[in-house]
C-alpha cells in the first residue's frame, strides 16, 4: 500500500505519542504492586535465584526503581540533596543528577520512586521539589518548588509521593492551608489547577487514578482524609475521614500514611499502621460522594503495601514500629484470613499468584503461593549487602529480574524460569 506524505507524518506522530503513554512508575502495574510478568520460577534454590549483579555505589535511599529503554533509574540523597541516579542494565551508573532539596529530619534518605515516561524522568524530593530529568543525558528540563510555592505542609517524615501522571499533567499534594492537589503541565511545570483545600497534611501515599462514573478521579490519601479529586479540573468530589487510634500513646506520633490505595469495581481500601486501621469504601455511582462499607483492625499496614489478589489482600501489619505479621483479609467483606508471625513486617509485592514479602528488618525475601487457605511458603532466602539500615524499598520485578534495594545497594536477581 502506497502511503502518502501526510500519512506518514500522522503515522510517526501517533508511533510517539503511544511510546511517550507509556508509564514506568510505583508499584507496576497500575500502582497495584501486582506484576504482569509472566514465566516466573515457582520456588527458588536455597541460597535464592542468581544474583545478576550489585550496585554498591548508589547514595542512600528507600526508592525503588523505575525503568525507561535500557535505563534504570533511582534516587538517593547526599548530604542537603536528593539525587537521580541512571544505570544502564548492568547496574553501571551512567549519570546523576541533583533534583532539590533532600529531607533534613528524621530518616532524610530519599524515597520517591521516579515515573518515567518516554525519555522523561519526573521527581519529588523529601522538600517537595518537583523536577522533569531529561532520561538520555540527565539534564534538567524544568523544576518547581511544589511545596514552598503553595504554603504545602509537612509531616514528621517530609515529603514521600512519586508523581502520578494522566495525559498531559502531572499531579502533587502539596496540602496546607491553600490547596490539597495540583496538577502542571508536565511537559513544562506551569500550574494547571490547585484543588481547594483540606485544610490537612499531606499523607506519606502515592496516589492513583481510577476511572468511574465518566470521570477520570485521582484517589489520594492525607494524614486525615481519603479523598477522591476529579483530574480534570481539580474538584474534590468526596472526601472521607481516616483517623488514627485515639490511644494517647500512639497520639505521641505523628500520622503514618504510607500506602497506596487499592481500587476494584467502584470500591477502595485503604490502610494506615499505628492502629488507624483499614477500611473499605464504596464510591456513588456518580462519582460525588464515597461512604465506609466495611472496616478492619488486622491488616493496619505501616509502609510495605498491600496486593488484591483473586479476592483477597494480602500485607503485613503494625503491631509496633519493630514488629508485625503478615495478614490476609476477604476483599469483599474484610474478613480475617490468616495472620501468620514471619521475622517482621515489610514490603509486598505479587506476580502470577505468588507474593513476594521482603522483611524490613534482617532483609529476609521469601515467596509465597498467594493461599488464603493459610501462610504458604515456597522459598525465602537473606539480602546481606549494603550499608545499615532498614530494608524499606519495596521490590520490584522487570522483564523476569527481582531488583531488592536495601541503602546504598541495589541487586538484580535473575528469576526467569529457563
Amino acid at each position: 500500500m502506497k502511503m502518502t506524505s501526510l500519512s506518514l507524518i500522522l503515522l510517526i506522530s501517533l508511533s510517539g505519542f503511544a511510546e511517550a503513554q507509556k508509564i514506568n512508575e510505583w508499584r507496576p502495574e497500575n500502582r497495584t504492586g501486582v506484576s504482569a510478568e509472566t514465566g516466573l520460577m515457582k520456588s527458588w534454590p536455597a541460597a535464592g535465584p542468581t544474583l545478576l549483579w550489585s550496585n554498591l555505589d548508589l547514595a542512600k535511599g528507600y526508592s525503588s526503581p523505575s525503568f525507561g529503554t535500557n535505563t534504570i533509574y533511582i534516587t538517593g540523597n547526599k548530604g542537603a540533596d536528593d539525587i537521580l541516579f541512571a544505570l544502564d542494565m548492568n547496574g553501571k551508573i551512567l549519570w546523576q543528577t541533583v533534583t532539590g532539596r533532600a529531607w533534613a529530619q528524621s530518616n532524610p534518605e530519599s524515597r520517591v520512586t521516579p515515573t518515567v515516561e518516554g525519555t522523561r524522568v519526573y521527581t519529588s524530593t523529601g522538600f517537595g521539589d518537583l523536577a522533569c530529568i531529561d532520561g538520555t543525558t540527565g539534564k534538567m528540563l524544568w523544576s518547581y518548588k511544589a511545596s514552598e510555592l503553595n504554603k504545602g505542609t509537612y509531616g514528621s517524615w517530609g515529603i514521600a509521593e512519586s508523581l502520578l501522571i494522566d495525559g498531559d499533567k502531572i499531579f502533587f499534594s502539596p496540602g496546607g492551608p491553600e490547596t490539597m492537589t495540583i496538577a502542571l503541565n508536565k511537559a513544562t511545570g506551569d500550574v494547571i489547577w490547585k484543588s481547594a483545600s483540606l485544610n490537612d497534611k499531606p499523607g506519606y501515599v502515592s496516589p492513583i487514578i481510577i476511572n468511574y462514573a465518566g470521570r477520570k478521579i485521582i484517589v489520594n490519601v492525607s494524614l486525615g482524609h481519603v479523598f477522591g479529586v476529579d483530574a480534570s479540573n481539580g474538584e474534590i468530589l468526596w472526601k472521607v475521614s481516616h483517623e488514627q487510634s485515639s490511644d494517647p500513646n500512639l497520639r505521641q506520633w505523628d500520622l503514618i500514611k504510607c500506602t497506596t490505595p487499592l481500587y476494584k469495581d467502584g470500591m477502595v481500601y485503604v490502610t494506615g499502621g499505628y492502629d488507624t486501621g483499614g477500611m473499605m469504601l464504596k464510591i456513588a455511582a456518580d462519582g460525588k460522594s464515597a461512604n465506609v462499607a466495611w472496616t478492619d483492625s488486622n491488616l493496619d499496614n505501616h509502609h510495605g503495601g498491600v496486593v488484591l489478589v483473586n479476592g483477597y489482600i494480602y500485607g503485613s501489619n503494625w503491631l509496633n514500629n519493630n514488629n508485625g505479621n503478615w495478614c490476609c483479609i476477604e476483599w469483599s467483606t474484610g474478613k480475617k484470613m490468616w495472620e501468620e508471625s514471619w521475622n517482621t513486617k515489610g514490603s509486598i509485592i505479587s506476580a502470577e499468584g505468588m507474593l513476594y514479602i521482603y522483611d524490613e528488618r534482617m532483609g529476609n525475601i521469601a515467596l509465597l503461593k498467594a493461599n488464603p487457605e493459610k501462610f504458604d511458603l515456597v522459598s525465602s532466602f537473606q539480602v546481606t549487602l549494603g550499608d545499615a539500615g532498614p530494608f524499606w524499598a519495596h521490590p520490584v520485578i522487570h522483564n523476569g529480574v527481582l531488583y531488592l534495594r536495601h541503602t546504598n545497594a541495589l541487586m538484580a536477581y535473575n528469576i526467569k524460569t529457563k
